[in-house]
């Protein structure tokens, strides 16, 4: 069974750089059936896609997000990395990286998830 697991910095403050690492357990994220993923929710606010990590290594970025959030792989460790620059107070937000199933698009299996507090 697949397990993700998020890591970062709790409290950054504005206009620093944020590096947010998913670790993934039980499968590997050069899999060509599977797609990867980070995904937030700033408080009182609906889900937000951030990135996402797809077939033979595949990076998309939300539009709203490509000036300062790009994607590090590093299949060795089976991990991926979301790294957000020029933060602001309202990057704030629970981080959850996720896979997500590349035919029909559903996620099926999420980490716990990170607190990013942007504040000085």
């Amino acid at each position: 069974q697949v397990q993700l697991r998020e890591s970062g910095p709790g409290l950054v403050k504005p206009s620093q750089t944020v590096s947010l690492t998913c670790t993934v357990s039980g499968d590997s994220i050069t899999s060509n059936d599977y797609y990867w993923t980070w995904i937030r929710q700033p408080p009182d606010r609906g889900l937000e896609w951030i990135v996402y990590l797809g077939y033979a290594g595949r990076v998309d970025v939300d539009p709203s997000l490509e000036r300062r959030a790009s994607l590090l792989r590093d299949t060795a460790s089976n991990q991926f990395t979301l790294r957000l620059t020029s933060v602001f107070p309202n990057d704030t937000a629970i981080y959850y990286c996720a896979k997500g199933l590349i035919n029909g698009g559903a996620i099926i299996a999420w980490g716990q998830g990170t607190l990013v507090t942007v504040s000085s």
